[in-house]
């Protein structure tokens, strides 16, 4: 009678394999709307950047014209700079989210090949589970 136990094993096997993939299959799509969220962040913060910046060149544009000089010569170089350092900033920025992204979708991919080990492990143990009881069987009729 132990192939019954075995046959039941064999379901619950199948039965946890399935359940363990699609956690992580959740696991997967929570990381991707990380990176999702990553993405978005950036947007919001280059917006709130150039407009800090915008108001650094005003400033600026005030403090030049304010000390009598005209924004030609150095005061220019001042304010091209200023737009070149705004550059970078911003790719920097994006290179860094784009990482982070990466990640996040490293993170994903991983939980996947997680799942999919699960469900070949819980594979394994249904098939013993049933060369179990088919065992059994044969001894009691063999």
């Amino acid at each position: 009678m132990s192939y019954v136990f075995d046959i039941a094993g064999a379901r619950q096997a199948k039965a946890i394999g399935k359940f363990n993939q699609s956690v992580q299959e959740r696991n997967a799509k929570v990381k991707e709307q990380e990176a999702d969220r990553i993405e978005e962040q950036l947007e919001f913060d280059i917006a709130r950047f150039e407009q800090s910046f915008e108001q650094l060149q005003a400033k600026t544009t005030t403090a030049i014209l304010k000390s009598g000089a005209d924004l030609s010569g150095s005061g220019l170089r001042v304010l091209r700079y200023n737009a070149e350092q705004s550059e970078i900033q911003k790719q920097v920025m994006a290179y860094n989210s784009k990482v982070k992204q990466s990640q996040e979708l490293e993170k994903a991919n991983f939980a996947r090949m997680q799942g999919d080990l699960a469900k070949m492990e819980a594979r394994q143990a249904e098939i013993a589970g049933y060369a179990k009881a088919g065992e059994s069987l044969m001894r009691m009729y063999g």
